[in-house]
């Protein structure tokens, strides 16, 4: 998979394979990194289905963007009706700050 900036990371958290995509949300329009997160999320899923069934894909954001963008009907609608699993992170520190799904 083609990755780019961001990153796709492999882990077990409690006996369940997942795999987490860090989005950085940086530009001036969460909806544009939203409908780019969104796009590549539901690809990287589609793709490790084929390739390990088991694991399961989580969206890693950071905790600012979750507060102020994912809190939106909007957003809460497009998580629901996707089946976004959703992480919340620190960038400056690099840890998780919550697991949302």
């Amino acid at each position: 998979m083609d990755l780019a900036a961001e990153r796709l990371l492999a882990a077990d958290r409690e006996g369940e394979k997942i795999a987490v995509e860090v989005k950085s949300f940086l530009n001036s329009s969460a909806i544009t990194d939203f409908h780019q997160a969104l796009g590549q999320f539901l690809n990287y899923r589609l793709a490790l289905r084929k390739l390990e069934p088991d694991r399961k894909l989580y969206l890693a954001v950071p905790e600012d963007a979750y507060r102020k963008f994912f809190q939106s009907s909007f957003a809460q609608d497009s998580v629901a009706e996707y089946g976004l699993l959703l992480l919340a992170y620190d960038p400056f520190d690099e840890v998780l700050t919550r697991w949302i799904n």
